[in-house]
């Protein structure tokens, strides 16, 4: 009768199924009632906003758009089941949202979302005509993915109480709800879904591969981060500059986000070598670096491969230098991806003449500086070419004025001075391109012994003052840098001297006396590389090197037991052999630095040579088959059996003949 009496008057179910309430009601969630014919329901009119139904095309457009006609709604089709009483259902569910409704509002916080309901799959299909136009909702069970929400089933609820203290208890769940009416012929109970989170709490969204591993380093660190900042700027950006510090620091402290998390990440683990040797980070104990190191590789190939840029340059330069060095392949891959990123970004020309900002052209200098020192040394100690070429840029050597305020403080004498430890540096390397060029070149178009002499003592005349003791003299070691810089210089001259000790042989006219000489001369270099070690103070031990310096002492070592072999005659001889001696002394330092400051630069070596020069010292060398022959015999000894003891990719002179 009731039912009668609204259609007759025109009035409208109050939310019944079959006739949804208007949009803004379902938005305030208020009760939406109409009065006669009228266009617009009570409610809308007492608040003077638009009143439209779901449907209606003024959903999608702006408040103030022209008023459309209302949505006239279809009546039920005749062929609906008869089995159960529409009013009945549609009153129930009427009577439970209201209740819901009541008791939920009190937790709500916020605007609930505009988001109109969407029937899901197995439940009720009623009112086809509004939902064959109804948008898809964000809410559904057959969401997308990267939908931040989802639905959770709430009930059947038995009271409201229940329900209440339930919604209550998942943070955000009271948001949205949705009630699901059953089919008219189906016996259950009105269903009410919830929106929750989907993800746990503290999880941030669409973090890339390296900003996840950048995470987890980070965590390993704290709360010790900015002080592992500090040491890099203190010992190594100094002696290789990456970074501005100024800017980088200013970064990190406003959105350090916008930082490449694989530079980040780089960054964290070279520096984690230093940790034994800073006063402040000594005192607490230091994360496993191993594991960090493979964090870093993960998050240096993963933007590698998603968003190579500028910062993969650094990162990688950063990378291939850090110690202790366990993967010569890896470093060779991304050295050679960081050149060829060099080559497309341009950094292989001069910027001076360019319009761009004064600290960008700088920048840009000091990237490619880093990667010729790297490039050049790595291909030394690698025995593999190296991949940039004197021909294929201009970028000129480093100046104080390039350098700029990186390096060099105000009225600070030992700050230029590390400025000049780096300049020199950087011609070194390009003194040993020229070496490198005739020791790799396979054709004839290559330097004399002559030539490559004279540019290194043209080197040595250009330095001034106490980098010229540096390099010369071993002096001013306490200077940041400086004692990688004699040992590097020292690495070159010996190279030189092997170089010209095998054109030696191989020239036509072959002079013993000569060969004799070089032989005397190379040994005279790595002995001076055995005082240099042996002078080396636990602050030294402490202070910037280069990865690739490890590899120095192998072929220093490889070379000494070679004279030794090819001038003694016999097991006493070789014994008291001064190539001999200068080899166990320097396994003798190393090891020694090894056990007592955990210096890692020794550890090559020693794994290499440190078991074969004991055996030697008691006469017994290992044969091919690894077993020992009891005497040894200098006169029948064939040298070339160093070639399987010894790996020849520590020595590049053992690839080029």
């Amino acid at each position: 009768m009731q039912e009668g009496q609204q259609r007759q008057s025109g009035a409208r179910p109050y939310r019944s199924h079959l006739r949804p309430a208007c949009v803004p009601c379902r938005r305030r969630k208020s009760r939406c009632q109409t009065a006669g014919d009228a266009a617009v329901c009570l409610t809308c009119r007492a608040h003077q906003t638009e009143c439209f139904f779901p449907g209606d095309s003024r959903e999608s457009t702006s408040p103030g758009s022209a008023r459309r006609r209302r949505r006239v709604e279809t009546r039920p089709s005749s062929s609906e089941p008869s089995g159960a009483n529409p009013l009945r259902v549609a009153q129930a569910a009427a009577s439970f949202r209201e209740s819901a409704k009541d008791n939920t509002s009190a937790s709500v916080a916020g605007p609930v979302p505009d988001v109109p309901p969407r029937p899901i799959a197995g439940m009720s299909r009623t009112g086809q005509n509004y939902h064959d136009h109804e948008e898809e909702s964000t809410l559904a069970l057959g969401s997308d993915d990267d939908q931040h929400l989802n639905l959770h089933i709430v009930g059947p609820a038995a009271t409201n109480e229940v329900l209440s203290t339930y919604l209550s208890g998942i943070p955000g769940a009271t948001r949205s709800t949705r009630l699901i009416i059953p089919e008219p012929a189906s016996c259950s109970r009105p269903v009410l879904f919830t929106e929750v989170q989907k993800r746990p709490f503290g999880v941030k969204l669409n973090r890339s591969p390296s900003a996840e591993k950048l995470e987890i380093i980070e965590k390993l660190l704290e709360p010790h981060n900015e002080a592992v900042i500090d040491e890099y700027f203190k010992k190594v950006n100094v002696c290789l500059p990456l970074l501005d510090e100024v800017s980088f620091r200013r970064q990190y402290q406003e959105d350090k986000t916008r930082i490449s998390p694989a530079l980040m990440a780089c960054l964290y683990a070279h520096t984690i070598v230093y940790w034994q040797s800073s006063p402040t980070l000594s005192r607490y104990r230091c994360p496993e670096s191993r594991f960090i190191w493979n964090l870093a590789n993960e998050a240096v190939y993963s933007e590698l491969h998603l968003s190579p840029g500028m910062s993969i340059i650094k990162a990688i330069v950063l990378n291939i230098g850090g110690r202790p060095t366990t993967s010569l392949i890896g470093n060779g891959v991304l050295l050679g991806s960081a050149v060829s990123m060099a080559h497309s970004v341009g950094l292989n020309h001069n910027p001076l003449p360019w319009k761009i900002p004064q600290p960008e052209k700088y920048l840009r200098m000091k990237i490619w500086w880093a990667l010729l020192v790297h490039d050049r040394w790595a291909s030394l100690a690698h025995g593999t070419p190296p991949h940039i070429q004197r021909s294929q840029y201009d970028v000129p050597p480093p100046t104080l004025e390039y350098l700029g305020e990186t390096l060099i403080e105000t009225n600070n004498p030992r700050s230029e001075l590390r400025a000049n430890v780096f300049i020199s540096l950087v011609t070194l390397s390009e003194v040993l391109g020229r070496f490198l060029q005739y020791v790799y070149c396979v054709g004839r178009d290559k330097p004399t012994t002559t030539d490559l002499e004279h540019a290194l003592h043209q080197w040595t005349d250009t330095l001034e003052g106490p980098c010229r003791r540096i390099v010369l003299r071993g002096s001013h070691l306490d200077v940041t840098g400086a004692a990688n810089l004699r040992l590097a210089y020292l690495t070159a001259k010996l190279l030189l001297q092997r170089i010209q000790l095998e054109a030696e042989k191989q020239g036509d006219s072959v002079s013993e006396e000569g060969v004799m000489n070089r032989y005397s001369e190379a040994r005279m270099t790595s002995e001076e590389i055995l005082m240099l070690i042996q002078d080396l103070q636990p602050e030294h031990l402490g202070d910037f090197w280069m990865s690739v310096s490890a590899f120095a002492f192998p072929a220093a070592v490889n070379f000494l037991l070679r004279c030794a072999l090819e001038t003694e005659n016999s097991p006493e001889g070789l014994a008291q052999s001064p190539s001999f001696r200068i080899a166990r002394d320097l396994i003798t330092t190393l090891r020694s630095h090894q056990e007592q400051h955990r210096w890692d630069l020794g550890d090559v070596c020693l794994a290499q040579h440190a078991e074969i020069v004991d055996k030697m010292l008691t006469g017994a060398v290992p044969d091919e088959q690894g077993g020992n022959n009891g005497s040894l015999d200098l006169q029948d000894f064939d040298v070339s059996i160093l070639d399987h003891i010894f790996p020849s990719v520590w020595d590049p002179l053992q690839n080029a003949w």
